[in-house]
């Protein structure tokens, strides 16, 4: 991994996302600003706040999207975590945060952002900050049978018209 490459990958990504709503285009802004003074600022040795990669794994029709019951924030939540050796961009880091987590092999992420959130979180460093999370759009392939991982509590198939009302999670 290198940290030059992630932040390369994070700063391109969010210079070409054009969002269409007024709060995404303000979080554009505000994570491009924190790249800008923040060179480390996707790995999660960066205590004041970090970049972060996720994965909104649909299903083959786009019918569903898979959801973990996430034992730290204990709702519903897309796929992710933090950027790793071996990452060379942040959509690398989605993709293997999918796989790991989702137990789904031949998964097909698609180019560019989805989106963006933030979030205050105490992460693994034992203090609060900030994540700072990259979305990326994943396809399942048609048959994709998931199987939890020890980071999550329950992990299932959920209509994208019919969530949980607890589910935290970006559908454009």
């Amino acid at each position: 991994m290198s940290a030059e490459s992630l932040h390369a990958s994070a700063t391109s990504l969010l210079e070409t996302w054009r969002p269409v709503a007024d709060q995404d285009r303000s979080l554009r802004e505000a994570m491009l600003a924190f790249l800008g003074s923040a060179p480390r600022g996707c790995l999660r040795e960066h205590a004041p706040g970090h970049i972060t990669a996720s994965a909104v794994v649909f299903s083959h029709d786009a019918r569903e999207v898979l959801l973990t019951l996430h034992p730290k924030v204990g709702r519903w939540i897309q796929l992710g975590g933090h950027c790793e050796e071996g990452d060379e961009t942040v959509a690398d880091a989605a993709l293997r945060e999918a796989t790991e987590e989702s137990g789904i092999p031949g998964l097909r992420i698609e180019p560019g952002l989805y989106g963006a959130q933030a979030h205050p979180i105490t992460c693994s460093l034992g203090v609060p900050t900030r994540h700072l999370d990259l979305l990326f759009r994943i396809t399942a392939p048609a048959g994709a049978v998931p199987v939890r991982s020890a980071e999550s509590t329950d992990l299932r198939w959920w209509p994208v018209d019919a969530l949980p009302e607890d589910a935290e999670v970006l559908l454009y």
